[in-house]
C-alpha cells in the first residue's frame, strides 16, 4: 500500500446510456442505475465491492447531468453520503476528458493521489480477488507506472479489444506492446492461444501527478482547455465542454504513454455490455434459461427471458432473448441481440420517445408514471420522496385534478395553501400556479388526471426550479 500521506480514490465513470441493454437501459436511465444482477444496482454493486479495500468517502463519480440527482439517490441508499462526490458533465466527451476531469478536482485539495477508474457498469464475481490485485495495482502506481487491468482471456471474444503484454516488470504486470481493436474470431483465437493478450477492462491505477504529466506531454491543449474549465466550475459550459476532443483514454495516453503496464486478473470480469455477456455471467436454470419475473418457460432451452408485470409464456423455443417492459418488448436471438444498438439508433431517428425515457420517469424529487394517455387526456401516478417538493408553476393549456392515495400532500393553489390526506383530492385550474410539496415521512404518492389540448411539458411555465430556486 502507498505512504500514508498519499491517500487513494477511486474513480466511477457512470456515463453512456447502454443501448445494447435496451429496452431495460435507456439514455435518461442507463445500465448503471438499474438492478440486473441482484437488487443492487450496477453502481452500487461497483461502490460495495470497493470495501474495506478503497474507502468509500474519497469516491468521485463523473456522469451525465442529467443522472447527477438519481446516482446521488443510490449512493445515499448505500449508506454513501452524496455531497462532494460527483462531477457531472454537460455532455459527454469519452473517457478521456471525464478522467482527466476527475484528476484535476481531486488535485484541487490534494497534492498528490493514487487514483483507481472505474467503469460503474461492470460486475464481478470474484470480490476477494479483485480487492488483492487492486493493492498490487496501487503499488504498481505508487512506482510511477500506469496500470491496466487486463483480464485473462478464456474464450476468443470478439466483442471487446485486446492489449498485447511484452516484457514482465514488478508484481506480476507486464510492458505494454499494443492496443488491438476487436478482432474477428480466428484473429480472436490466436490471442487466447498466444496467452499474453488481455481483455481490455477499462480500468485504470496511476498517481495523479504522472497522468497530469502524461497529458501535459501528449495531450497539451485538452489539459490547457480542461484546467481553465475547472479553475472556475461556472465556466464548465456546454458550449465549452462540447468544444473538446471527443477521445478515449486508451488513444490520447495508453497508446502513446512509455508508463504504461498491463495488470493480468482473473476475477470473474464482464462488462455486461450486451443481453448474451449478461446472460452469460447470470446462473441457469436445469434447461439453461436464466428466468426472472412471471415466466412459464415452456420446453424452452438455452434462453434468457426477463419479464416485468406481464406473464409472459414461451413454447418450443432456443437460443431467444425476451425482455419486456411496461411500454416495450424486445425479442431477438440470444447471440445476435447485441445488435439492438442499430435499432436504438433508428428509434431515435425516428422520434421514438421508447429509445429515451421509460414510462417511469426519474426527477430529483421523485417520480412520474405515465398510466394512459390519449390526444387530449393523460393519467400520471406521481411519487414525491420525503421533504421534497416540484416547482413552482403553471400551464397555459391545460388542467390538472390531483387525487392523494398515499401520504399527506402539501400544496399551493394560486393563493390557498392546503393539506391533503389520503382519498382527498383538488383541481388546479388552467394559469393557476400552483406547487405540489410531501412535507411527511413517507413517499406521497397522487394520482393526477391532465385534461387540455396541449399535455407536452413545453406547456409548463416555472417560477422556481424544483429546490425553490427563483
Amino acid at each position: 500500500m502507498p505512504d500514508k500521506e498519499i491517500k487513494i480514490f477511486p474513480v466511477l465513470l457512470a456515463g453512456g446510456s447502454g443501448s445494447r441493454l435496451w429496452p431495460i437501459s435507456r439514455e435518461l436511465y442507463p445500465k448503471q442505475l438499474v438492478s440486473l444482477v441482484g437488487t443492487d444496482s450496477l453502481i452500487q454493486n461497483t461502490i460495495k465491492r470497493l470495501s474495506p479495500a478503497l474507502e468509500s468517502s474519497r469516491i468521485r463519480i463523473v456522469c451525465g447531468e442529467e443522472h447527477v440527482f438519481e446516482i446521488a439517490r443510490h449512493l445515499e441508499e448505500i449508506g454513501v453520503p452524496s455531497e462532494g462526490k460527483i462531477l457531472s458533465e454537460p455532455c459527454g466527451r469519452n473517457t478521456a476528458p471525464a478522467i482527466l476531469l476527475a484528476v484535476l478536482n481531486i488535485m484541487k485539495t490534494e497534492k498528490d493521489a493514487v487514483i483507481l477508474i472505474f467503469p460503474s457498469d461492470h460486475v464481478i464475481s470474484n470480490t476477494e480477488e479483485f480487492q488483492e490485485k487492486l493493492k498490487t495495482a496501487v503499488a504498481l502506481a505508487n512506482k510511477n507506472y500506469i496500470v491496466t487491468f487486463g483480464i485473462k482471456p478464456d474464450y476468443p471474444e470478439t466483442g471487446y479489444g485486446y492489449i498485447e503484454g511484452a516484457k514482465r516488470v514488478k508484481n506480476g504486470a507486464f510492458t505494454i506492446k499494443r492496443f488491438v481493436e476487436k478482432p474477428d474470431e480466428k484473429t480472436a483465437k490466436r490471442y487466447v492461444a498466444a496467452g499474453n493478450f488481455f481483455w481490455n477492462s477499462g480500468m485504470f491505477a496511476f498517481r495523479a501527478s504522472v497522468m497530469l504529466k502524461e497529458f501535459r506531454t501528449l495531450e497539451p491543449a485538452l489539459l490547457r482547455s480542461m484546467q481553465k474549465m475547472v479553475s472556475n466550475s461556472a465556466s464548465v459550459t456546454l458550449e465549452k465542454y462540447q468544444s473538446l476532443p471527443d477521445i478515449s483514454i486508451d488513444y490520447a495516453i495508453m497508446e502513446k504513454t512509455g508508463r504504461g503496464v498491463v495488470l493480468p486478473v482473473d476475477f470473474g470480469w464482464s462488462d455486461i455490455g450486451s443481453w448474451k455477456s449478461l446472460y452469460d455471467f447470470l446462473p441457469k436454470d436445469s434447461s439453461n434459461n436464466v428466468v426472472e419475473g412471471d415466466v412459464i418457460p415452456r420446453n424452452t432451452r438455452n434462453c434468457f427471458i426477463r419479464g416485468n408485470n406481464r406473464l409472459i409464456v414461451t413454447n418450443d423455443i432456443e437460443n431467444i432473448v425476451v425482455i419486456e417492459t411496461p411500454d416495450t418488448v424486445f425479442v431477438s436471438d440470444l447471440e445476435k441481440s447485441k445488435h439492438v444498438k442499430s435499432i436504438v439508433q433508428e428509434l431515435k431517428k425516428q422520434g421514438r420517445k421508447e429509445y429515451k425515457a421509460h414510462t417511469t420517469v426519474y426527477r430529483p424529487w421523485g417520480t412520474y408514471t405515465v398510466l394512459e394517455e390519449s390526444r387530449n387526456t393523460k393519467i400520471k401516478r406521481i411519487v414525491v420522496y420525503p421533504g421534497a417538493k416540484l416547482s413552482h408553476q403553471m400551464h397555459h393549456h391545460r388542467s390538472e385534478h390531483w387525487i392523494v392515495v398515499q401520504g399527506t400532500a402539501k400544496i399551493v393553489n394560486g393563493d390557498q395553501e392546503i393539506f391533503l390526506e389520503e382519498n382527498q383530492s383538488t383541481y388546479v385550474a388552467k394559469t393557476m400556479p400552483h406547487r405540489l410539496e410531501n412535507p411527511g415521512k413517507i413517499p406521497l404518492h397522487i394520482i393526477e388526471v391532465q385534461i387540455g389540448s396541449y399535455l407536452e411539458e413545453d406547456d409548463i411555465v416555472r417560477f422556481d426550479d424544483d429546490f425553490g430556486r427563483k
